[in-house]
């Protein structure tokens, strides 16, 4: 259950009855620095970063390229953090909205280096990096932590996938292959990040070999007839299947819906997911707006979970 929803005194064994609430949201910070808005210079945003991540009032953020040591960004910008980015960014002006931060170098070089962060409300009780790197010139890594939480341990997978789709399928079967081999079948499960697949070729696979579901998929919201016949065509026109000789035509299901969140002045690719197994999704949304747009160029995911059973 998440912080905000324990109650203390007589109310709290009622509320621990009920099923487990959990907010996440996933987010690719762009080493907490952008350009201006109608500009060229280049601009900190990290301290802004802090508060709107704190403003979220999530359980488990996944953050991509935080920055865990940058030399030349200190010495450029004056109110650069002393620490790195994922502690500066677990911290906040008071107790009560601290996180547990896990942090998971990708790509070294001379000046510094980055990667994938976690940031938890709950204890984060194991952490492991591992490197997915599919050629030198693009380092990857895949950070896995289990989490603490009220009522059970939950699996987290920070993912940023390469800008190929080879890189990118490869990637996916190593994420597939660990979790099979690792991870028990009926553990909850959360993998957030961003995939880099804008052409949504990677869904299917983890659907039928994890079990997983993406959160806008799962939310499956009412359409209208208009809608209803754009997706009917599109689904026939892209995913209808014919066999040879004129064999009767198989028509895949319907392709998952996800979100658009690049580039975050006007998100128009799905680069990034938040898939599920052993939650049912409540809400979720894109976090839009000039005031996200200026901190980086992905918009953020909030997605609102109740654990199944």
């Amino acid at each position: 259950m998440s912080a905000r929803a324990v109650a203390a005194g007589p109310r709290g064994a009622a509320a621990a009855a009920r099923p487990m609430r959990l907010r996440v949201a996933t987010y690719n910070i762009h080493k907490g620095v952008s350009r201006e808005l109608f500009g060229l210079r280049r601009v900190t945003r990290i301290h802004e970063l802090r508060a709107r991540l704190h403003e979220l009032d999530a359980d488990l953020v996944f953050l991509q390229e935080v920055q865990g040591r940058h030399e030349r960004n200190a010495v450029r910008f004056d109110q650069w953090p002393s620490e790195s980015q994922h502690v500066f960014l677990a911290g906040a002006t008071t107790r009560k909205h601290t996180f547990e931060a896990a942090y998971g170098r990708n790509a070294s070089y001379l000046h510094g280096h980055h990667g994938n962060a976690l940031l938890s409300r709950f204890p984060i009780v194991r952490r492991e990096n591992r490197d997915v790197s599919d050629h030198a010139l693009e380092k990857r890594g895949i950070l896995h932590c289990v989490v603490q939480c009220p009522t059970v341990n939950v699996h987290c997978f920070v993912v940023h996938f390469g800008l190929f789709a080879g890189s990118r399928e490869r990637q996916t079967r190593v994420l597939v292959d660990w979790i099979q081999r690792e991870i028990p079948p009926d553990a909850p499960m959360i993998i957030a990040g961003d995939f880099n697949d804008w052409q949504n070729l990677l869904s299917a696979s983890l659907y039928e070999q994890l079990g997983v579901r993406e959160v806008f998929d799962s939310m499956q919201p009412a359409m209208g007839m208009r809608q209803q016949v754009v997706h009917f065509v599109r689904d026939r026109l892209f995913d209808a299947r014919s066999g040879d000789g004129g064999a009767e035509v198989a028509v895949a299901p319907r392709r998952v819906r996800t979100a658009r969140t690049f580039p975050s002045l006007v998100p128009w690719l799905r680069m990034d997911r938040i898939y599920l197994r052993g939650f049912e999704v409540r809400d979720a949304k894109v976090m839009r707006g000039p005031e996200w747009a200026r901190l980086s160029d992905h918009s953020p995911l909030l997605a609102d979970l109740q654990a199944k059973g």
